[in-house]
């Protein structure tokens, strides 16, 4: 009798392949009716690999942001119109100048930031174009975002996380543990035949095509699905 592969059970749900969001300190969203707010400490999320940013508010409301590099208990933070162009500081992309550096941009207007959140990372303003704002995001790509989307200013803290090794398996597997990431990872070669469709315990067979035939069952629907190309890239 063969198994599930990872694909099929993390596709069914359950505790295993669910982040414990439980767990987590606080949760990432911009206030809407917000202002002015006083950081009055950092905190570390499991769930985030940069540090927040405790804000409390004149209305006694408290709420978390991604903090920025170089901010300090202490520092106001601005909102909307009244806020300069300055590091910390939420402003809405239209009124954001060519060239700032931003993160956790809004998807759309009101949820709360979506994009560029990992520690260390910043996007660029790049032009304006009629209702659009052209952002070039960590990875290089550009995208087209709202320009009544919310960002804030600066580049995110905790930079060079990265740096350090892990050295041991197990450090790195209580990291993954941590945002409940499958770790450590078995090649579907390395497995027995039951398990994947991959996996053969004949040496002969030392390789496998990677690209699942069109008509495949969500089974078999391993490795490139329905890749636009393959091979090396000339």
């Amino acid at each position: 009798m063969g198994k599930n592969i990872i694909q099929q059970a993390r596709g069914k749900g359950g505790p295993t392949y669910r982040a414990p969001s439980f767990k987590y300190k606080a949760e990432v969203k911009y206030l809407q009716d917000a202002s002015v707010g006083k950081i009055v400490d950092f905190i570390k999320c499991r769930g985030h690999s940069a540090p927040l940013a405790q804000i409390k508010y004149s209305s006694g409301e408290v709420n978390h942001l991604i903090a920025a590099e170089g901010l300090k208990v202490g520092d106001q933070i601005r909102f909307g119109a009244s806020a300069d162009v300055e590091k910390g500081n939420v402003m809405i992309l239209k009124n954001v100048p060519i060239g700032t550096q931003v993160f956790n941009i809004e998807s759309v207007p009101g949820d709360g930031g979506k994009f560029v959140r990992s520690g260390g990372v910043y996007a660029r303003v790049i032009s304006q174009k009629d209702n659009k704002i052209m952002v070039q995001l960590p990875s290089k790509k550009v995208r087209a975002f709202n320009a009544d989307c919310k960002a804030s200013i600066g580049m995110i803290a905790g930079a060079g996380r990265k740096d350090k090794p892990f050295l041991k398996a197990g450090t790195r597997f209580h990291y993954m543990k941590s945002r409940n990431k499958l770790y450590p990872t078995t090649s579907g070669q390395a497995m027995n035949a039951v398990d994947h469709p991959f996996g053969t315990s004949r040496s002969s067979k030392k390789g496998h095509p990677t690209i699942a035939r069109k008509n495949a069952p969500p089974g078999a629907k391993v490795g490139k699905v329905r890749p636009r190309r393959t091979g090396k890239k000339r």
